[in-house]
């Protein structure tokens, strides 16, 4: 009876699950003159995130481009850091298109991750084009 006890124990535990994130290979194109700045003015809930890991981009947060991908212009900032969290936990910066998210690169794996659905956003340009 010990033995079962133990083993229902275990077995109702957390279970590891591997989840990776699939991406594919992707290279912005660098930004050319004065990089396009916004301020977020209000925070961003990123529901369906991969992995199903949950993100919220803070309010006041500055964002600059890096670079542009034919789904839209990536940004990161020094305000917050993003990341991908599966099985690993992957640096993450947004591509926006039209003041929605729409993707995430990852800088050091080179690739794209699209969202299911694209992300609306609320932003204060500073500098640059409109999105």
């Amino acid at each position: 009876m010990a033995l079962l006890a133990a083993i229902l124990s275990l077995a109702s535990g957390c279970a590891f699950n591997l989840a990776d994130v699939r991406y594919t290979a992707a290279t912005p194109l660098a930004a050319s003159g004065a990089a396009e700045t916004f301020t977020l003015t209000a925070d961003v809930r990123i529901d369906r995130a991969p992995c199903n890991y949950d993100r919220v981009l803070k309010a006041g947060t500055l964002w600059e481009s890096v670079g542009s991908l034919p789904q839209g212009r990536v940004f990161r900032s020094k305000d917050q850091s993003l990341t991908l969290e599966c099985s690993n936990v992957f640096e993450a910066y947004p591509v926006v298109e039209q003041s929605r998210i729409v993707a995430f690169y990852l800088p050091v794996e080179k690739g794209l991750v699209a969202l299911p659905e694209p992300v609306e956003i609320s932003v204060k340009p500073e500098t640059g084009e409109s999105l």
